[in-house]
């Protein structure tokens, strides 16, 4: 199972960190769940940890190296998972600010939302989204997302290498 880190700041950098950026607790550990319920995702994503943000200012504020993240040298994460509707600044501003900077547009960018609006799908693509999934109903259909998202990106995809750190 991927670690869950706490803060940025602890990381010992030798694993590479999968943004979360969800700002509902059930939609996040329904996620969590449906990743320790499967022993398959438990071993491939066992490298790997989790760093979770609450909103949209504070993922823009740790990905741009501002706010309580000035200073930080930490590696940028190699995914980034986010909902669209957060407090703060949305996950659609998320999206056009990182894929419009020279040293993150890089980073992949998944959407799971519940918002199946054309106008937000059609949006999250024209700034640069790699994928736009809708949050399943249900634990079973939660783990066949979870676990189609996870071996895809994970297993057949090539990431950018881990350890880029923002200039």
């Amino acid at each position: 199972m991927p670690s869950l880190l706490e803060s940025p700041w602890n990381n010992d950098e030798t694993r590479p960190i999968i943004a979360i950026v969800e700002d509902n607790d059930e939609d996040f550990y329904a996620f969590v769940r449906a990743i320790r319920s499967q022993e398959a995702l438990r071993q491939m994503l066992s490298n790997y940890t989790f760093l979770r943000f609450h909103d949209g200012d504070e993922a823009l504020d740790y990905l741009m190296r501002g706010g309580n993240y000035e200073g930080l040298k930490a590696p940028l994460p190699i995914f980034i998972l986010l909902d669209l509707n957060l407090p703060g600044t949305d996950g659609r501003e998320i999206i056009r600010q990182v894929k419009q900077n020279p040293n993150l547009q890089i980073l992949p960018m998944i959407v799971l939302t519940s918002s199946a609006s054309p106008s937000d799908i059609q949006t999250c693509y024209r700034y640069g989204v790699n994928s736009y999934l809708l949050k399943p109903m249900g634990v079973s259909t939660m783990q066949q997302t979870v676990q189609t998202l996870f071996q895809y990106w994970f297993q057949f995809a090539v990431l950018p290498s881990y350890g880029q750190v923002p200039i």
